[in-house]
């Protein structure tokens, strides 16, 4: 027991220890200012089909983050208005001992996946892959670190999360959620990233693991990406997905607007669950098997610190013959207005 309370209380020592070598100065008083960020993106989507349309907020962002000693930082995110809801996103503070170690606490997103972990005003469609909004995006409660060597190209990050949901942080847990990334930059341009993810939403466990490769210049982005979400105790059958994407950006004159892209992208999956049992105690499909091409352009006007972007995507969705299909998941055209500031 003696070796025990040793080991800890040195372990803390030397934490602390890093905190304080890392020259906890004080910062000026106006650096104290925090720092506000926002995101709107507005739309109108219409399906030919069913001749059905809409139109929808699908997000109102609002950040503040700031710094209040040289390692000491915050971040705090909500969306005022994610197709009509509130929702709290991220609250954590960071520790940064030096320029290569980050250590977060509070609310997050967890580590996987390239396109899952873009952020609304950085999304290259108006619609996220499947990836990106099915079977990778996820946030919990926890901590991770990142790690960043100085002169290697090298970017990790990996953290413990409770498995409660976000709305709940009084549950006690004898599991925990766990995320992890890497990525790795080749001349500047190409880029691999693997990853690996394990979740209990409910009861029941799931592993998923993630490669991804990308390619990007002043006017090429293109990448792919990899996921394999397998199900603990065959309880559902092993998802697949994953997505292919392009785009090429040039600058032009058009009024404001400074620059103009073209995109393409063919993402998929396999049957997918959410993890979550049904009455019957069972993991059943909340997303089935499908394909989708996704053309589109984007016209956008680019400043140091605020963006403007109009944007057009056409969907065309291929499922099995059985499949019935969901209403909002059929072929679209979306027209979506984004305002980054």
């Amino acid at each position: 027991m003696t070796i025990k309370k040793f080991s800890i209380s040195r372990l803390i020592l030397t934490f602390a220890f890093l905190c304080n070598a890392a020259c906890v100065s004080a910062i000026e008083p106006s650096s104290l200012i925090p720092e506000i960020h926002g995101t709107f993106r507005g739309r109108f989507e219409y399906e030919p089909d069913s001749e059905m349309q809409r139109f929808q907020v699908r997000n109102a962002r609002v950040s503040v983050s700031g710094q209040i000693a040289d390692p000491i930082s915050y971040f705090f995110q909500a969306d005022f208005c994610d197709k009509g809801k509130f929702k709290m996103l991220d609250a954590y503070g960071r520790l940064a001992p030096d320029s290569r170690w980050k250590i977060m606490v509070g609310q997050m997103r967890i580590p996987f996946s390239i396109d899952a972990s873009r952020q609304p005003h950085a999304y290259i469609f108006a619609n996220r892959s499947f990836i990106g909004k099915y079977t990778s995006n996820f946030r919990g409660v926890g901590a991770k670190f990142s790690y960043s060597p100085e002169k290697t190209p090298l970017y990790i990050e990996a953290g413990l999360f409770n498995t409660a949901t976000m709305a709940n942080h009084d549950t006690w847990q004898t599991s925990v959620s766990a995320g992890a990334k890497a990525r790795y930059t080749f001349g500047g341009c190409l880029a691999a990233e693997v990853g690996f993810e394990s979740l209990v939403p409910d009861s029941i466990r799931w592993n998923a693991f993630d490669v991804s490769l990308s390619y990007q210049t002043d006017r090429w982005l293109i990448e792919g990406e990899y996921v394999n979400k397998h199900y603990s105790n065959s309880t559902h059958a092993t998802c697949h997905a994953y997505n292919f994407m392009g785009q090429y950006s040039m600058p032009v004159k058009a009024g404001i607007f400074n620059r103009l892209a073209f995109q393409t992208r063919f993402d998929g999956m396999t049957d997918h669950s959410d993890g979550y049992r049904d009455e019957n105690r069972r993991l059943v499909t909340t997303q089935p098997r499908r394909n989708r091409l996704t053309i589109g352009s984007t016209l956008a006007y680019l400043q140091a610190k605020v963006r403007c972007e109009i944007r057009l995507n056409y969907e065309q969705y291929f499922y099995p013959s059985h499949v019935d299909v969901a209403e909002g998941n059929n072929s679209k055209l979306v027209a979506e207005l984004v305002i980054r500031f």
